[in-house]
């Protein structure tokens, strides 16, 4: 389809590039916007004109066939066309090394991953919210920078959501005691840290989907080791198991590893700080057969690097993980089923209960089902 597709962007000098006006119908018509069971909508924004290029619009409750993926595969490959000719651009005007990139296409970890790779830029920050949200953090780094004449600070985590005492998860707990008795559920308070950490990692070590709820949540669309499920990256049907207990995605849809950061240069062939989860690297290719969960069909990887100055409990947990097993990472996915990351210790315990889920780590207290 690629082919097909370069008549619908064209690329012209200076790092600019435009559409073919006639496969669209936002610049010409009104389009509607509106929202459905909690769920922003747009209505078509393209013309007949691109069905007749590339086959019949796929509907949400069609099979995703060998076309669909071709096509996939083809506006990923047109789009990084796009990015890498603007990014030369820009490099060729500043002549600068590291660039930070922000806004929805800053979301397309795939591309990210390969600036460095690739080159011409050796160093690439995507900060935690890079889509529609991130303005507000760029709003309030101009304030400081050209009002207040404050230079802000590196923003090195995404730890910035609500947080919750021991007395809001007891009170939870206690909410939804009858229901914890209809599961079979054990509940036990850890205090000691590497006692938590070490029970955590065996949990995940023996395939058991564990839910780690911690501290304050992340900020951007990405759970980061705070409002996490996790599972052993060494099973090849871990991927099966998440989705048969809990997440009910598509199958193309992989799974990602937090991996510690002082081990990413062991696993993958860039060795670079990726807090935010938001670029995608390749493994080593001696490294795959041993975390088929988390590498993609192409041998890559959406991975999270954990330092310890970020997170030290995940860090921990991890760290134990890696002592047990040899491999320095989980598999990461967000903490929800269909509805949006948890929040609460309501909404994790609710979560829990209704999903197949193992494990619940809140806080100090581990909740695991009989």
């Amino acid at each position: 389809h690629l082919k097909l597709l370069q008549d619908v962007v064209h690329t012209r000098e200076g790092g600019g590039f435009e559409l073919d006006l006639k496969y669209f119908r936002h610049p010409r018509e009104p389009i509607d916007f509106h929202w459905q069971d909690c769920e922003p909508g747009v209505s078509t924004l393209y013309t007949e004109a691109l069905c007749g290029l590339l086959g019949p619009a796929r509907r949400p409750e069609d099979p995703v066939d060998a076309r669909h993926h071709d096509l996939a595969a083809s506006v990923q490959v047109m789009y990084e066309e796009q990015f890498f000719h603007i990014a030369r651009a820009v490099h060729q005007r500043t002549g600068v090394d590291a660039l930070c990139l922000a806004g929805g296409c800053a979301m397309n970890s795939v591309a990210n991953g390969k600036l460095t790779a690739r080159g011409p830029f050796k160093q690439v920050y995507v900060q935690a919210a890079a889509g529609d949200a991130g303005g507000a953090i760029g709003a309030a780094a101009y304030v400081a920078s050209h009002l207040l004449r404050r230079r802000p600070k590196p923003m090195l985590h995404a730890y910035w959501g609500p947080q919750f005492s021991r007395a809001d998860i007891e009170r939870e707990l206690a909410q939804q005691r009858a229901a914890l008795e209809a599961a079979g559920c054990s509940v036990e308070w850890l205090a000691d840290e590497a006692a938590l950490c070490k029970r955590g990692a065996q949990a995940i070590a023996d395939g058991k989907v564990v839910g780690w709820f911690q501290g304050r949540m992340e900020w951007g669309p990405r759970a980061l080791g705070n409002r996490s499920i996790l599972g052993d990256p060494r099973r090849a049907d871990m991927k099966d198991i998440l989705n048969l207990k809990i997440k009910r995605r598509e199958s193309f849809r992989p799974f990602a590893p937090s991996v510690l950061r002082e081990h990413v240069a062991e696993w993958f062939e860039q060795d670079l700080d990726v807090p935010f989860m938001t670029q995608v690297f390749v493994i080593r290719p001696d490294q795959r057969a041993q975390i088929p969960a988390v590498t993609h069909v192409d041998g890559t990887g959406r991975l999270q690097t954990v330092s310890v100055d970020a997170n030290p409990r995940y860090h921990a947990l991890i760290s134990e993980f890696h002592r047990q097993t040899g491999v320095p990472m989980v598999l990461n996915t967000s903490f929800n089923e269909n509805e949006p990351v948890v929040c609460t210790p309501s909404e994790a315990l609710d979560c829990f209960l209704r999903t197949k889920m193992d494990v619940l780590v809140l806080g100090d207290c581990y909740v695991e089902r009989a």
